[in-house]
């Protein structure tokens, strides 16, 4: 038996007066004195089917009978719909019904299996099944299947081959614990899921595989934070007798190939960024391109003018914020003080200063720093009037990284960053290793005559 001819999202008005077959799960039922209304939905859409009480009575009477996501197969012809519906796909037709089988019942769903939903997180996570039949859930993963095949799709054209590598291995430790899964075969041993396949990858690229790829599980058995997570899913590759040019133009023409595949957005070239240029400009290693407001050094025009914050700090830098003089009372400057004070940002102070339209200042360092001084810091910045220039002190690099989480505040507070836009880019020559406490005391108990260099 033919459970459907067409699914629910693919008819449209060229197919009136055909007889058809759907089958899904009823989304809503809706009763209007002689007609009965119900909207049959699968993976790939909804259809109106439509029931009369004057033609049929006992089909419309089982009809209403039925519940939300009842599991049904309609049989019926396609007809042109008096009150069209411009947002569905399908809205120009509906399905005269001729005859409805149910194939399963249900209970009444614990939430609503809508765009928006009713259901909280820890709802839907119990009953999950239902939360995946929500459209936007089946859209990500659909999304998810399409990556993953354009994924295959370009590496398998430039040379890459696909290949698994095994789950249970030695422990390797890399950047956190190891998940582990006890041997039954050999009593108190262990086997280690893998962070990631490095080790095998590189076993390929000796064995001359000398492009590998695969689109692997990996496991780290540490806290949640909101960018970890203990599974996760990479693109994992790894590449021979290439230089770091042939690496960076390869993974951006695939980046490059998804973006459009799958969005159908054409990216630009990459630019290039030093990791000193990007930590000096936007106080990250993954700066965000989509809006300015670039850092700035300040040392040259406030150091040694009688402000102790300023002269005993090590970097004095800040953003140039436009057009919010007139608009941030010393209420909100107050508030913005307190958000850089907070322990995640874990500045000392924030200070500022309003350049109004009128000409007149408004600053917390007025009385060491007169107009002058301060408007050589707003033409520094390439600002004007309107504008406000917020300035943080102290240590350089933890001072960037503050200015960097102030920069983002800022984004997202006057809405700079546009969700639609896409701004990637390559940051290049990262050190290293970051220098601390530890690292100056390794460095001076071995080499205890020679000064590090800068």
């Amino acid at each position: 038996m033919s459970y459907r001819t067409h699914h629910c999202g693919e008819l449209r008005m060229k197919d009136v007066g055909a007889t058809v077959k759907l089958a899904g799960w009823i989304q809503k039922g809706r009763n209007l004195g002689g007609l009965t209304f119900i909207d049959l939905r699968d993976r790939y859409g909804i259809t109106q089917l439509v029931f009369n009480m004057d033609t049929n009575p006992t089909l419309c009477e089982k009809a209403r009978a039925l519940g939300r996501e009842y599991v049904v197969m309609a049989e019926g012809k396609v007809a042109e719909r008096s009150n069209k519906n411009p947002d569905r796909p399908t809205g120009d037709i509906e399905i005269e019904v001729e005859n409805i089988t149910v194939l399963n019942k249900s209970a009444v769903p614990p939430f609503t299996i809508e765009d928006e939903t009713d259901g909280g997180e820890e709802l839907r996570m119990k009953y999950r099944y239902l939360d995946l039949r929500r459209d936007p859930v089946q859209k990500n993963m659909i999304f998810r299947s399409k990556l993953a095949l354009e994924t295959r799709k370009y590496l398998d054209s430039v040379g890459f081959a696909e290949i698994e590598t095994p789950f249970l291995i030695k422990s390797t430790p890399e950047g956190a614990r190891d998940f582990v899964v006890p041997s039954r075969m050999n009593a108190g041993e262990f086997y280690a899921l893998p962070q990631s396949p490095q080790t095998f990858k590189q076993l390929l690229m000796v064995s001359g595989l000398d492009r590998y790829f695969q689109i692997v599980k990996c496991f780290r058995d540490e806290d949640l934070r909101a960018d970890r997570q203990p599974e996760f899913t990479q693109i994992d590759c790894e590449m021979a007798f290439v230089d770091r040019e042939e690496v960076l133009n390869t993974f951006e023409e695939l980046t490059k190939h998804l973006f459009k595949a799958t969005l159908d957005v054409d990216l630009p070239d990459f630019p290039r960024i030093d990791y000193r240029e990007a930590m000096e400009k936007y106080g990250s290693d993954k700066p965000d391109l989509r809006f300015d407001l670039q850092i700035k050094p300040l040392n040259d025009l406030v150091k040694d003018k009688g402000f102790v914050v300023f002269d005993k700090a090590e970097y004095v830098g800040g953003i140039c914020v436009p057009a919010q003089a007139e608009n941030w009372s010393n209420k909100d400057m107050k508030k913005l003080t307190e958000w850089v004070q907070r322990p995640q940002i874990g500045a000392a102070g924030l200070v500022y200063s309003k350049f109004q339209q009128d000409g007149s200042i408004k600053s917390t360092v007025s009385k060491f720093f007169n107009d002058d001084a301060q408007t050589e810091w707003l033409n520094h910045f390439g600002g004007e009037k309107g504008d406000v220039v917020l300035i943080l002190a102290g240590e350089k690099d933890k001072t960037l990284k503050q200015l960097g989480e102030l920069r983002l505040e800022m984004g997202r507070r006057l809405e700079l960053m546009d969700s639609s836009e896409f701004k990637p880019l390559w940051v290049v020559d990262f050190p290293l290793l970051e220098w601390d406490d530890e690292t100056e005391r390794f460095y001076a108990m071995h080499h205890p005559f020679t000064a590090p260099a800068e």
